[in-house]
């Protein structure tokens, strides 16, 4: 997987996060325990650190920066979907941000809070935790319920096995080496019926 040191700045990755092989991972970069970086990532810590704390998950496409002398922070149980860029800003703990979302810099995001798909977080905004953000410009449009911070959090633990499996299970494999039988395949116990109300 590319890993790159930039001058005086190397990542420190944790044995028990993954860290896909397509993913870019650069200078001051820290991944902690348990944590599952998706194909594609990039985290890109060359004017500031960018820190993902354990049990978190950066998925598919995702952009990590800031400006210099800015970090970039996803604090525990972070959740952030596919194509999403995260700018200087800061997850507390046990936020999601849904997919194709941009969070500008110096936002800090309170925890338990959730983002909705394709919002546009501006610079500076901050809120309660437990919030539903949604929009562009994102706003504040209620507080969440405790069983929508739940369902937020069993998402993420299913990442965090994730994670797991893939250490555990994923390999390269050649074109002839696919089968062309299809078999059936398990589907995780997690209730993805369930939506959390507007």
């Amino acid at each position: 997987m590319p890993i790159y040191a930039l001058a005086d700045s190397q990542p420190v990755i944790d044995d028990s996060a993954y860290v896909h092989p397509s993913a870019e991972i650069i200078g001051d970069v820290i991944i902690e325990a348990n944590c599952f970086i998706a194909p594609n990532a990039v985290l890109r810590g060359d004017f500031g650190r960018i820190h993902i704390h354990h049990h978190s998950n950066i998925q598919d496409n995702c952009v990590l920066h800031s400006f210099p002398g800015k970090h970039c922070i996803v604090s525990e149980y972070g959740h952030v979907g596919h194509a999403s860029v995260l700018h200087g800003c800061t997850l507390e703990a046990n936020v999601l941000v849904g997919m194709n979302t941009v969070v500008m810099d110096e936002a800090v995001i309170a925890e338990n809070s959730v983002i909705g798909a394709q919002s546009f977080v501006a610079s500076g905004f901050t809120c309660q935790p437990g919030s539903l953000i949604l929009g562009s410009p994102a706003s504040v449009k209620r507080q969440l319920k405790d069983k929508e911070i739940n369902w937020k959090r069993s998402g993420t633990d299913e990442y965090v096995q994730l994670a797991q499996r893939y250490i555990d299970s994923v390999r390269l494999i050649k074109r002839a080496d696919l089968s062309n039988q299809i078999s059936e395949q398990k589907s995780s116990d997690i209730d993805y019926q369930y939506k959390p109300e507007a």
